[in-house]
């Protein structure tokens, strides 16, 4: 894959944004349902929340990756940071879901003072198991029926990075 940059979100990256989270593994991996409307996906990226950030892995005018990050404004988790991500199915294995945590968790610890992001993620979803350790999250505890997934409960784990 050529070089690909991660910068910030925009109202014109709804489209393929929306394309990344329609695709059967990335709903099937995260809390999205299937066939996301284009006005949830606007909605999501025009009226961000205080502390709300979205990234996208990004090579030319092609969104490959998504990160939404966002930071915790209650004055006792200030410090907490929570995050989402989806990997165009195309663009996996290639860096990108690395190069998108890498810039979330630098943002967050670098500018927002975060000390600790969390993040949920099935127990089945090894790949991406496999990323957040690799970036130094631990599995705190399992969430036993998590979430309801094609007409079954799935299991998840809490995992988290503790920043100095």
């Amino acid at each position: 894959m050529n070089s690909f940059s991660v910068r910030h979100g925009e109202s014109r990256d709804t489209e393929q944004i929306r394309q990344i989270f329609a695709e059967p593994s990335n709903y099937a991996g995260t809390l999205q349902l299937p066939y996301p409307s284009v006005e949830l996906w606007e909605k999501y990226l025009s009226n961000r929340a205080e502390g709300h950030f979205s990234l996208v892995a990004c090579q030319a005018e092609t969104i490959l990756g998504h990160l939404g990050l966002d930071v915790s404004q209650r004055l006792r988790r200030r410090h907490v940071a929570t995050l989402g991500m989806a990997v165009k199915t195309s663009a996996r294995r290639q860096g990108v879901g690395s190069a998108l945590l890498s810039a979330g968790i630098e943002f967050a610890e670098r500018w927002c003072e975060v000390r600790r992001i969390e993040i949920q993620v099935y127990v089945d979803n090894e790949a991406a198991i496999a990323l957040y350790r690799k970036f130094n999250f631990g599995i705190e505890g399992t969430y036993k029926r998590y979430a309801f997934r094609d007409g079954a409960f799935v299991d998840a784990y809490g995992m988290a990075r503790l920043g100095t």
